[in-house]
């Protein structure tokens, strides 16, 4: 095999689709994204003003919409 690694990347993707299929193969390389960010300081940011009791209501609002 050649090892210039966009070959090795091609023959590896093809390999994972053959095995895994398409969807195995999206699901198996998500779990090696990095991502980027502060999740911690982004959700504290998101949930600064909501309380447990808007969370409750919210689900109950959603269970009596049958959602």
């Amino acid at each position: 095999m050649n090892n210039n690694l966009s070959m090795i990347r091609q023959e590896g993707f093809k390999a994972l689709s053959r095995e895994l299929g398409v969807t195995g193969t999206a699901i198996f390389i998500r779990q090696f994204e990095s991502g980027y960010g502060d999740y911690t300081q982004e959700r504290e940011e998101l949930l600064k003003d909501i309380t447990v009791d808007d969370i409750v209501a919210s689900i109950k609002a959603r269970k009596d919409r049958g959602a």
